[in-house]
């Protein structure tokens, strides 16, 4: 076994075109020891493309297997050899397998390096034509209905651009809950298939990319990027904007309306702002 340990190398993969892999990416992919992919067969493909043999060993490296093949993986480190690790499309560890990896490989004294390559949150965050000097990642929102709404209005008042991934089967949901918890009219953009032949950039309001899904299912990969809360949304507390859904109301507004008027001029859940009209009600009524 070789004193030294070899070397966890993280690799940045093409998110759909294969002219976009860098000339480090060909090098590493042919000089490493064994080669971690998410998926085998793409990884073929995408050697096929770009005209690169694949050393003898390729294994699978995916959620499902993830646990048992990073012990192997690190013995093979420690025993001196180099691992390449690519994921479908971006980079490894990114709402992707990798992380699992590189923290067994860096607790074992075993150095990890990247090539760098392209990453779906920082393509959709350029072209969505929305502020990208202070941005927060998300990656994929809890699947389920409750565990999501509960997330988003924690992010209402957020006020840096949220970039986040979400599966064709679950956008249409996640755009309503979307629309509901920030406010419909938040500037948005529905990024599809970046890089690749039906690449599709869609900027709208969280409310009109909503109908439009319903209408039009988007496939394939899919990244939103959403407007930060407007500066207001913290500069006010939240019994100050019970008081403003109060006033509204008693000048005619019904209370649905006043609720989605105020959560959406100052970016905050309307579900928030309901819940706290309720309460405050059943405080002041003897």
């Amino acid at each position: 076994m070789s004193e030294a340990p070899g070397r966890l190398i993280l690799l940045g993969a093409p998110l759909g075109n294969p002219r976009d892999a860098s000339a480090r990416l060909l090098e590493a992919l042919t000089e490493a020891d064994v080669v971690a992919a998410e998926d085998t067969r793409r990884l073929a493909r995408l050697a096929r493309d770009l005209g690169v043999p694949l050393p003898e060993r390729v294994v699978s490296y995916f959620e499902g297997n993830e646990r048992r093949r990073t012990e192997s993986l690190v013995a093979q480190l420690r025993a001196g050899q180099t691992v390449a690790l690519i994921t479908d499309g971006g980079m490894p560890s990114v709402s992707d397998p990798g992380y699992r990896l590189v923290r067994a490989a860096l607790d074992a004294g075993v150095p990890v390096t990247c090539v760098p390559g392209p990453s779906a949150v920082t393509t959709a965050l350029a072209v969505s034509g929305l502020p990208s000097d202070r941005f927060c990642f998300e990656g994929f929102l809890p699947r389920r209905a409750g565990q999501r709404r509960a997330r988003l209005a924690e992010l209402a008042t957020e006020p840096r651009t949220l970039v986040l991934f979400e599966a064709p089967h679950r956008v249409v949901e996640t755009l309503t809950d979307l629309a509901d918890a920030l406010g419909a009219d938040r500037p948005a953009a529905l990024c599809r298939e970046l890089t690749k032949t039906y690449e599709e950039v869609r900027r709208a309001s969280l409310g009109e990319l909503a109908a439009w899904a319903h209408r039009e299912p988007p496939r394939g990969e899919i990244t939103l990027v959403v407007a930060g809360a407007p500066e207001s949304a913290g500069a006010r507390s939240i019994e100050d904007l019970v008081d403003e859904v109060v006033e509204r109301e008693q000048a005619g507004d019904s209370r649905r309306d006043a609720v989605a008027a105020v959560a959406r001029e100052y970016g905050v859940s309307r579900r928030e702002l309901y819940d706290a009209v309720l309460a405050a009600q059943r405080l002041s009524t003897p």
